[in-house]
């Protein structure tokens, strides 16, 4: 036995002795990897390791908003095992690199048994379905075939177990596309001999990610043959393997690369050999490891559905480099949605990554001259607006987080924010987006606005004074869409004019519209950079909290044509299913009534989030869908996200513990807290009273106890006064 293996036998060791003492719960039994599969949720339930390269699971085969993941609840059917998925987001791409075991050799060119699939697909039941973290497996009807599959950060692992005597074949399909991808080249073949022989090839696609590049190597347990192959656009891109007779299990290992056949093949190498339920038991630990970073106390049931969240939030960015390769890169940046809080949620909970993620969107910036938006392997999307890198990297920076070149990284957001493209030519020209000159005008004005702020303050960190004015004038252009009279971000013309007729309830999605993915009511508010500001403007502490519970307390009726279905998850005419809300149920504190913030978080918390299949009210958006409900149960949210402040909430646990090193950690404790019990009463950090409505990340990294009194009835004084109150 080498040194390794020594490690591993102790390792392993200590983790079975870990989980056999009776007072240690793995928080891995809370994760239902199911929730948001079904709905609009758009999850995928395969086996995965947290930030892993390669995700593994099934593919149902169905085209369709509700299919991008590749998996949605209601389907039958399966077509096959990608390597490749993304996790909630809202237009379909990856699923990548399909393969498909059959008991008989069926070609591609073999009539549909299903609507829509290939001709080698099969139905299943999730009765014979199951899902854990770093692990999924299901039977495949048609063939009598049970599938199972695991990973490393690198690696597939899948076991497939065929009848006893029957044939035992696996379809390779390249040629295979869902949604917006499709194949523009690919090829495999056959390398090396005995245990070394390997199958290896190379996938090229346009789709959402417009020139993507995939690389694979493969290795099984047993000797392969191709038995057949079939073209597809010119290029070699289905094959049947057909394996040797004798065990009934027959084990796959899949490494993926974006470099090269030579990357994929290093990243092949793995320490498990072929044990499947080693490896399996590795995936879990990790997991074990990631969740048990947050414990929480409290109703099960809240535990599954934070836990869940938890999981979701670590699923995305994920290892872009190989494992021969010097520097860790990332990929999969939903940076519309996940600079709010999952990348807030990374500097408490992954510090060890966050430097790593900046040097990557650097490494972008200097290929591509600007920050990436919306990056998805290696390609800019530039789909939704503003440009979001630049919180990241400020409130990276503010935190202390500064393991890369700070004034490269600072020309990068400049550099960003100056370029002509999605309407930022015309916000520096107008100092605002002209409705019929850009699309999604008043988001993207209010979005620049913020991200302005960003550079400033990453600017008055640098001792850069002027850049710092410059960028602090540009914060505040957001003021030029507000209409005084109706109350609301409006849209207006290139000569000044508000756009006419006026209906805050409509909604057009991407077409002609002033806003993205919402309405007025739904973007109104996006000023989180200067919240004070707004209201003023808006006639005060008493008229800003009546007018958030007009939005709360407003029919929910969405008008218009072609309205986005996005808007989902409504409360009145705040929408939780997307993220422009996600902010606005904490805005009461900045009024002085944080008991109203409350109130309505605890109500969010609780009709937007459950343990069933469409327990999330929205897609889930590589994790900021699930870092909101992990940061509001704990008791607090990044509702800006660069400011290094958090706004209390409402706790949803009896306690909460966050690990903030191996000798620190952070608490979170609320007394009599129940679904009645949600007022806070009175709170405590660290021994001394609280009585602002705010914590800072310098507070919780740096350790502690803070202590919540609940109580049924609201505490209208606490954090009432101006001092207490959330700064920008």
């Amino acid at each position: 036995m080498n040194t390794f293996q020594h490690l591993k036998v102790a390792v392993v060791s200590v983790f079975l002795f870990s989980v056999s003492c009776s007072n240690y719960e793995s928080p891995n039994k809370y994760v239902d990897v199911f929730i948001g599969t079904g709905g609009h949720g758009h999850t995928y339930p395969g086996a995965t390791l947290p930030f892993g390269m390669i995700q593994p699971g099934p593919v149902n085969g169905t085209p369709g908003w509700d299919w991008v993941s590749g998996y949605h609840y209601s389907d039958s059917i399966i077509t096959g095992f990608a390597q490749t998925h993304l996790s909630g987001t809202g237009i379909g791409d990856l699923n990548d690199i399909l393969i498909m075991p059959t008991n008989r050799k069926i070609k591609l060119s073999d009539p549909q048994k299903y609507e829509s699939k290939r001709s080698y697909a099969s139905m299943f039941s999730h009765k014979r379905e199951k899902g854990s973290p770093g692990y999924y497996s299901v039977y495949l009807q048609d063939y009598e075939i049970n599938v199972e599959m695991t990973a490393t950060e690198r690696v597939a692992m899948y076991r497939f177990t065929y009848e006893y005597g029957d044939p035992q074949y696996l379809n390779l399909d390249l040629g295979y596309s869902l949604n917006w991808d499709s194949m523009t080249e690919a090829y495999f073949k056959v390398v090396g001999k005995g245990e070394e022989k390997r199958l290896v090839g190379y996938r090229r696609s346009s789709g959402w990610a417009n020139d993507q590049h995939i690389y694979f190597a493969m290795e099984f347990s047993k000797n392969f043959s191709i038995v057949d192959s079939s073209d597809y656009k010119g290029f070699t891109s289905f094959g049947i393997l057909n394996f040797e007779q004798g065990a009934r299990e027959v084990l796959a290992k899949i490494a993926i690369s974006p470099n090269s056949v030579e990357g994929a093949l290093a990243n092949l190498k793995t320490p498990e050999g072929w044990d499947f339920d080693e490896t399996k038991l590795f995936a879990e630990m990790a997991w074990d490891k990631e969740l048990s970073k947050i414990k929480v106390k409290g109703d099960p049931e809240k535990k599954t559905i934070f836990y869940t969240a938890l999981y979701h939030s670590k699923l995305a960015p994920v290892l872009f480099s190989d494992a021969n390769q010097d520097e860790t890169t990332y990929t999969i940046y939903s940076l519309w949605d996940t600079f709010r809080a999952q990348h807030p949620l990374l500097t408490i909970t992954n510090p060890d990554r966050v430097n790593a993620m900046i040097r990557t969107m650097l490494d972008f910036y200097e290929e591509k001259g600007f920050l990436p938006v919306w990056e998805l392997h290696g390609n800019e999307t530039n789909t939704m607006t503003g440009y979001h890198a630049i919180p990241v990297i400020a409130d990276a920076y503010l935190k202390g987080f500064r393991d890369y070149d700070a004034e490269f990284a600072f020309e990068a957001m400049k550099a960003s924010a100056m370029q002509n493209q999605r309407g930022s030519d015309l916000y520096r020209k107008y100092q605002y987006i002209p409705s019929e000159l850009e699309h999604e005008s008043v988001t993207k004005t209010l979005e620049y606005a913020f991200d302005d702020w960003a550079i400033a303050q990453m600017a008055l960190a640098l001792g850069k004074e002027e850049e710092h004015e410059e960028f602090m004038k540009r914060a505040a252009y957001w003021q030029n869409v507000y209409d005084a009279q109706t109350k609301f971000m409006r849209g207006k013309t290139a000569k000044g004019e508000w756009v006419q007729p006026f209906d805050p309830k409509r909604s057009n999605h991407r077409v002609n519209t002033d806003y993205t993915e919402g309405n007025a009511w739904q973007h109104s508010w996006f000023v989180p950079h200067q919240v004070d500001k707004l209201i003023e403007l808006m006639g005060g502490d008493e008229s800003f909290s009546a007018r958030l519970d007009s939005l709360f307390n407003e029919d929910s009726e969405i008008t218009g044509e072609n309205t986005s279905p996005d808007i989902s998850g409504l409360i009145g005419q705040y929408a939780h299913g997307n993220e422009p809300s996600h902010h606005i149920g904490y805005l009461y504190s900045y009024a002085g009534k944080p008991w109203k913030s409350q109130k309505i978080l605890h109500e969010i918390m609780n009709t937007q989030y459950s343990t069933a299949v469409d327990g999330l009210s929205g897609n889930e958006d590589c994790g900021q869908m699930s870092a909101w409900y992990i940061f509001s149960a704990m008791g607090f949210y990044p509702v800006n996200p660069s400011s290094g402040k958090y706004v209390i909430g409402t706790p949803q646990f009896e306690e909460v513990e966050i690990t903030i090193s191996d000798t620190k950690t952070f608490t979170i404790t609320a007394h009599d807290v129940s679904d009645q019990n949600i007022y806070i009463q009175s709170a405590m950090l660290n021994g001394e009273p609280l009585e602002r409505s705010y914590i800072t990340h310098e507070e919780v990294m740096n350790g502690g106890q803070l202590v919540f009194k609940m109580g049924s009835s609201p505490n209208k004084n606490w954090a009432k006064e101006k001092q207490h109150r959330p700064t920008n």
